[in-house]
C-alpha cells in the first residue's frame, strides 16, 4: 500500500515560498502550487536556486508548513524553476481544505448512477489505442494507449495527466468502425496517469466495446476456453 500513487489535484494556488537558496541567500517570493496532495505539491515559478534535500516554507492564506524539496527542474536562466516538495512530519497541510472539497466531489461521482454502471463491466489490462483531444486545436491531440479499459472508461498512463473534470473527445476503433465520443477526466494521479469516463457511449455501444475487449484480452479468452471444456 505504501507504493500506491497518492491522489493529486491539478489546481493553481498562489502561495508564498521562503527558504535559503543554494547560492546561500535567503529568499521570499510568490509561487504557484500545482498537482497538490495531502503530503506534497509541485511548485512552479521559483526564482531562486534549490536542490533536492533543501527545506522551504510554504504559506497559503493563513496556513504555513515546512516542506522538503524532493526534486528540482531548472530549465535555465531564462525560465523559472519547478520543484516537487513533500511536507515534513507534524506539519499541517496548507491546502487541506482544497483536498477535502476534492474528496467530496470524487465521492459524489463514485456514488452516481454512471459510476455504479461502470462497475458492471470488468476491467481489461490490455493496450488499447485511443486518441485524446480537448477540442481546442490539433496540437492538443494525444495518440496513446489505454492500459486498463472497459465499456465505460479507461486509465491512461501519462506523466502529465489532465485535471479532474476536464472534458475531452476520445476516438478509437471498434473493428471497422471509427468511434468519436465525448469523455471526462474522473481521476488524476500526478506523474502517473488519469482515469477517463466515456460519457458519450450508449448502453448498446458500451456492451459492444466490452465484448470486443474480452476477445482482445488473452486472460479472458483463456478463461472462456477453460469454461468451455
Amino acid at each position: 500500500m505504501a507504493n500506491k500513487p497518492e491522489p493529486r489535484v491539478d489546481v493553481d494556488l498562489l502561495v508564498r515560498v521562503w527558504g535559503m537558496g543554494t547560492d546561500g541567500r535567503p529568499f521570499l517570493q510568490n509561487a504557484h502550487a500545482r498537482d497538490i496532495s495531502e503530503h506534497g505539491a509541485k511548485l512552479s515559478g521559483i526564482e531562486h536556486p534549490l536542490a533536492a534535500g533543501d527545506i522551504v516554507g510554504v504559506q497559503l492564506g493563513q496556513r504555513k508548513a515546512r516542506f522538503k524539496v524532493m526534486w528540482v527542474i531548472d530549465p535555465g536562466p531564462l525560465q523559472n524553476i519547478q520543484a516537487g516538495v513533500q511536507i515534513l512530519d507534524r506539519q499541517q497541510c496548507p491546502w487541506e481544505d482544497e483536498m477535502a472539497r476534492t474528496k467530496e466531489a470524487i465521492a459524489s461521482v463514485q456514488d452516481s448512477p454512471s459510476a455504479k454502471n461502470q462497475r458492471k463491466f470488468p476491467r481489461h489490462k490490455i493496450a488499447f489505442p485511443i486518441e485524446i483531444s480537448d477540442g481546442r486545436d490539433s496540437k492538443s491531440l494525444m495518440r496513446t494507449q489505454a492500459t486498463d479499459i472497459n465499456g465505460r472508461g479507461c486509465y491512461v498512463e501519462t506523466m502529465l495527466p489532465l485535471p479532474v473534470g476536464k472534458e475531452l473527445t476520445i476516438t478509437f476503433w471498434m473493428e471497422s468502425d471509427k468511434v468519436t465520443i465525448p469523455a471526462i477526466v474522473r481521476a488524476c494521479d500526478g506523474g502517473v496517469g488519469m482515469g477517463i469516463e466515456f460519457t458519450g457511449l450508449d448502453e448498446q455501444k458500451q456492451q459492444r466495446l466490452q465484448t470486443l475487449l474480452e476477445t482482445m484480452d488473452p486472460e479472458s479468452a483463456a478463461k472462456d476456453s477453460k469454461e468451455g471444456v
